[in-house]
């Protein structure tokens, strides 16, 4: 069976924010899957996904303070500023984190770990809502 269908997601302020959730909220087939695969791509190149903790809140601050500091805005060698100085940190901080996931699902529930969640990383100052596409396979 392969199922695909577009999730948005509300807008959220600057820095990393656990979508796991929100996301499964949107996906009542998921419980129909034993076994399978589900692809998570977001449709933006300023916002990003990843996996990480989904217990403590402090670390997705980390994660902003950690990817602020390693891509600062206002570097003088950047070229890319026509929508802001947020603009070109944040095509950097996606391109690092990345687009896409892939998450086995077992028994109608992603197999994440205990203490793993779904994070978007918005990388912009004044943000919309996000596209995701998402592509379950499995039976």
């Amino acid at each position: 069976m392969w199922i695909q269908k577009e999730i948005t997601l509300k807008p959220h302020l600057r820095g990393f924010h656990l979508i796991t959730d929100e996301l499964l909220f949107q996906l009542p087939e998921l419980k129909e899957i034993s076994i399978g695969l589900i692809n998570i791509f977001i449709q933006h190149t300023s916002a990003s996904l990843t996996i990480n903790e989904n217990a403590d809140p402090s670390v997705r601050d980390d994660f902003e303070s950690f990817f602020s500091h390693h891509v600062p805005e206002n570097e003088p060698y950047y070229t890319h500023i026509y929508e802001g100085a947020d603009d070109l940190p944040a095509h950097l901080k996606a391109s690092i984190l990345g687009n896409t996931l892939t998450i086995p699902i077992t028994n109608g529930r992603l197999n994440l770990g205990t203490w793993q969640g779904i994070y978007l990383g918005e990388h912009r100052n004044h943000a919309t809502s996000r596209h995701l596409v998402v592509t379950i396979q499995g039976e």
